[in-house]
């Protein structure tokens, strides 16, 4: 059975972020790319997704996209064949980085979006070398497509997701977590934490990357995307 790979891209971000797995995978499966722009809270976003989805699906969250998958695996983990998580956190925003948002939302109501734009995502938190600031560039033209409405909403999602731990303990199916050696957000450390939560799930460290590694190192992400699709569905 071929089953419908869905990705869900993280803040800022839209199908570009997955072009590389996008263009490799499509020839072979079908695929989807969900928007998170619906509602301000990760509730409402996955509401929005799951109306759009077929009955069964493997599923790709990254960032944002990684805590909306999470919460559409607590709500219909029947529906979820095989699951994977990039460069993301399963824990609530700390209360100095919930705090830290609030004049980045200011910033972006007031037309200074490109303000919020720098402060999301800083060079040192991707991988050292020569694609960098195209990486950067292309985030910013992202970013702007979606506009600061989709902005704030993304924002207060993050800022009022709740703690998703107890979902990843209770994860059956096969399970991927994935994160650049150069993380400056969400960190190598922090991922070895998210998998050691998942019963049976593989950890792959992406080398040459930092936190966006479907844009930064996309040929060693799909290599590891097809893996995770080849593994038997039943782990026990």
């Amino acid at each position: 059975m071929i089953e419908p790979l869905v990705l869900i891209p993280p803040m800022l971000c839209d199908a570009r972020v997955f072009y590389a797995q996008l263009a490799t995978l499509s020839g072979s499966m079908p695929i989807s790319c969900m928007p998170i722009t619906n509602g301000d809270r990760i509730e409402e976003m996955a509401s929005a997704i799951l109306s759009w989805l077929p009955n069964k699906f493997a599923l790709v969250g990254m960032g944002l996209g990684g805590m909306v998958a999470m919460e559409l695996l607590r709500r219909a983990p029947e529906r979820v064949t095989r699951i994977a998580f990039i460069s993301t956190n399963a824990q609530t925003d700390m209360p100095e980085i919930s705090a830290q948002r609030e004049p980045l939302i200011i910033a972006a109501k007031t037309g200074r979006f490109d303000d919020a734009i720098r402060a999301e995502l800083k060079p040192s938190w991707l991988a050292p070398g020569p694609y960098r600031n195209d990486v950067m560039s292309l985030v910013s033209d992202m970013a702007h497509a979606l506009g600061p409405d989709v902005y704030v909403k993304q924002s207060r999602a993050m800022q009022r997701r709740k703690d998703q731990q107890s979902t990843m303990r209770k994860i059956k199916q096969p399970a991927l977590v994935m994160c650049g050696e150069h993380d400056g957000l969400n960190t190598l450390r922090r991922h070895e934490f998210l998998a050691a939560l998942i019963p049976y799930a593989r950890l792959e460290v992406i080398d040459n990357a930092g936190h966006l590694t479907t844009l930064e190192n996309a040929e060693a992400v799909t290599r590891a995307l097809k893996d995770w699709l080849k593994q038997p569905l039943v782990l026990r």
